[in-house]
């Protein structure tokens, strides 16, 4: 649903500005401005959405708390929406896990599978889906088709064969969503996330049409953060472009970002172009050599955490280059050690990429494009409308290609051909963590030995990821023209030697 405005986002946005407004604000009683909020956003005594206003405000209330990076409240006792603040109000990253939750009160408590007869039943003499069906679950009842739920093994012949496309079949959107079968039903019929098998892509957020799903948010931090005088450089990812408006340049995008209280900002697309260089190095002089049989693109958080979880004896062949988040974030801190880094992408699962403590990220807080809208809506921003001059001019085409699937294997193909000429080079790449995973079974059963195998968690890339604003079709239109007017192709062959320990 992403590049279509809805309710289900629009409150996602009011919620996020409600927050941005009081994290920036001097508010006598903090306590009390949060409490508000939920009035704020679902006025008056008529409900807009819900049978209930008294739900609908229930529902905003577990919404401010994850964007104020808390956890839901337990629904067998009385808390309030304040409760857990203080350790919440801090200018530095906060981050109670899980990261996705599903909201019991928003739940619609959707049916996981089953195949239902709608009125397009024809009542058809020839009756092929009761002829199909290897239960006996569908008999006539008034004339049309009716299926027996008791009988019913949903298989989906029955659907298969009807010639009026008669039969439904109704799905948990959020279930489908998920690549990687985290999503269950709990003993109430609502969806239940297990945290042992979700990777935080944040596909079951954006699909579900309730907005009952949501991820934790740092905006609260990071205003506080800004506000009480901190030197925090924003590091955009190569997807934001188009992300704030047809007029939102680059240019204009960097202006309004200063114009927020940022220090500076840079691409994290140079952090791309660091990676790229340094494993088409790592193909040329290890796979494509034998020594080991493929290499797994390590830039996506969601996909790196699906070949851990479910294919750990994999992890050896998985890339140890820095992602282009740390790649960045490390270059930044660099130059300039005390200032603070966030990165702002398209990506929920970066929160806990940059929170792991296994890699040193460098990066203080993570928030997305749909985040950083909301601060701008906030702080009376447009970045369509702002007048900046000095554009981004940190990388080449190849590192801002990252944010489109193939993009990544496409940059590294590029590096090695121009470097190491003569290196044969054997390409694979999956998006959706469904198809990543067929290509992680077959990498383990010996069918992709010698190739570069790119993964994205998201179908379509970055430009697809859960935090993102802009229709897919438009995001790739918009990397594609960024990619087109960049001065230089490809990175240098030395950036692979930069230090960043």
């Amino acid at each position: 649903m992403r590049g279509i405005r809805t309710a289900v986002s629009d409150l996602r946005k009011q919620i996020f500005t409600e927050v941005a407004k009081v994290a920036c604000n001097d508010e006598a009683n903090l306590n009390d401005a949060v409490e508000a909020i939920p009035y704020t956003v679902c006025p008056g005594d008529v409900p807009r959405y819900r049978e209930s206003i008294y739900r609908e405000r229930t529902i905003a209330a577990e919404k401010v708390r994850l964007a104020m990076g808390m956890s839901l409240r337990p629904a067998d006792r009385p808390v309030h929406v304040t409760s857990g603040l203080e350790e919440s109000n801090i200018s530095e990253k906060y981050y109670e896990p899980p990261l996705m939750q599903v909201i019991p009160s928003a739940c619609n408590m959707c049916e996981e599978k089953k195949y239902e007869v709608s009125n397009m039943c024809q009542g058809c003499i020839a009756h092929p889906c009761t002829e199909v069906c290897p239960k006996g679950a569908i008999t006539r009842v008034n004339g049309k088709s009716y299926i027996d739920q008791s009988k019913c093994i949903k298989c989906g012949k029955c659907k298969a064969a009807c010639p009026y496309d008669a039969i439904a079949k109704k799905v948990r959107p959020c279930s489908v969503a998920c690549g990687v079968g985290a999503i269950s039903t709990d003993e109430l019929g609502r969806a239940k996330i297990d945290p042992n098998k979700c990777v935080a892509c944040g596909q079951c957020m954006v699909s579900c049409p309730f907005g009952a799903i949501g991820d934790k948010s740092q905006i609260f931090q990071l205003l506080r953060c800004m506000k009480e005088g901190g030197k925090v450089v924003a590091e955009i990812a190569p997807a934001y472009v188009g992300q704030f408006g047809p007029n939102a340049s680059p240019e204009n995008v960097k202006e309004a970002l200063l114009e927020l209280g940022f220090t500076d900002v840079r691409e994290v697309a140079y952090g791309a172009d660091i990676g790229a260089v340094a494993e088409a190095k790592h193909y040329a002089e290890h796979v494509a050599t034998g020594e080991l049989p493929f290499l797994l693109t390590s830039c996506c958080p969601a996909w790196s955490m699906l070949a851990k979880k479910q294919f750990p004896d994999l992890i050896g062949s998985v890339s140890q280059e820095l992602t282009p988040m740390v790649a960045t974030a490390r270059s930044i801190k660099k130059e300039n050690p005390d200032v603070k880094v966030v990165f702002i992408g398209p990506c929920a699962a970066k929160k806990l990429e940059a929170s792991r403590s296994s890699v040193r990220s460098d990066v203080d807080f993570v928030i997305t494009f749909e985040e950083l809208d909301a601060m701008f809506a906030a702080k009376g921003i447009d970045p369509n409308t702002v007048e900046g001059t000095e554009g981004l001019h940190d990388a080449t085409a190849a590192g801002r290609g990252y944010a489109c699937a193939g993009g990544v294997a496409g940059a590294i193909e590029q590096c090695i051909h121009e470097y190491y000429p003569g290196v044969e080079v054997k390409i694979e790449h999956a998006d959706g963590l469904a198809e990543c995973k067929k290509a992680l079974m077959l990498a383990k059963a010996g069918k992709k030995d010698g190739c570069m195998i790119e993964g994205m968690g998201c179908p379509g890339g970055c430009i697809a990821g859960a935090g993102t604003i802009l229709a897919l079709n438009k995001a790739q239109q918009e990397v594609k023209k960024i990619q087109e007017g960049s001065e230089q192709k490809i990175p240098p062959k030395e950036l692979a030697d930069i230090e960043l320990l």
